[in-house]
């Protein structure tokens, strides 16, 4: 699946960000978000299993559009392109990492936590980014604060956010989606405890702005 950046961020809401240490979960799991209404998720390249979940995911549930995140390194960016992901996202950015990011053709959301990365990181071509670790860094107030100098950027923030904060930060008028793993969480997997999660993925996918 080739999309833009803005058809991406147009479809997400609360993003589910998901850790699989077991990849016959992945497609239980793709079923259970998609049941809740969601569209976009975010696997996280944490795990041997990573790159098979992102294929299960997708062929259980083709109608979701299944990102890679935790992309650290030029050979993290190549491997989940070539699985398959739709987007990719990094907790932070270098150079070289920008350059990989751009050398894949996805969508890419790439992690800073002040004015400088946000400002290095739109130099290098990328206006959509991801605000980690969103509460530790400053949160909504922070946001609040980049918006009139940066006007032209938008975020997802991430970072131990609450279902109950994440409608905050979707009001802000710089964030067009935020980072949640309180959705699925790797206890929710383990246990197969589908029909929460598709609760939890049913009330993230209304909080949609």
């Amino acid at each position: 699946m080739t999309l833009s950046t803005h058809a991406l961020l147009s479809a997400a809401s609360v993003i589910p960000v998901l850790t699989v240490e077991d990849a016959n979960t992945a497609a239980p799991l793709a079923r259970a978000l998609a049941a809740g209404g969601l569209r976009v998720v975010e696997l996280t390249l944490r795990t041997a299993a990573a790159l098979d979940a992102l294929k299960a995911m997708q062929d259980a549930a083709p109608e979701l559009i299944v990102g890679m995140g935790t992309i650290r390194s030029a050979k993290d960016a190549k491997d989940s392109a070539n699985a398959g992901a739709a987007f990719l996202v990094s907790p932070g950015l270098t150079a070289p990492l920008a350059a990989a990011l751009q050398e894949t053709g996805l969508p890419s959301l790439p992690g800073v936590a002040s004015a400088s990365e946000a400002m290095a990181a739109r130099e290098a071509g990328f206006a959509a980014l991801k605000f980690f670790p969103a509460e530790p860094a400053g949160g909504i107030d922070y946001l609040k604060a980049l918006h009139g100098p940066l006007p032209d950027l938008v975020f997802c923030p991430t970072g131990s956010i609450s279902q109950a904060r994440a409608p905050d930060y979707l009001a802000l008028p710089n964030v067009a989606c935020v980072g949640g793993s309180w959705i699925a969480t790797p206890a929710h997997i383990a246990a197969g405890d589908w029909k929460l999660v598709t609760a939890n993925a049913r009330a993230a996918s209304a909080m949609k702005s």
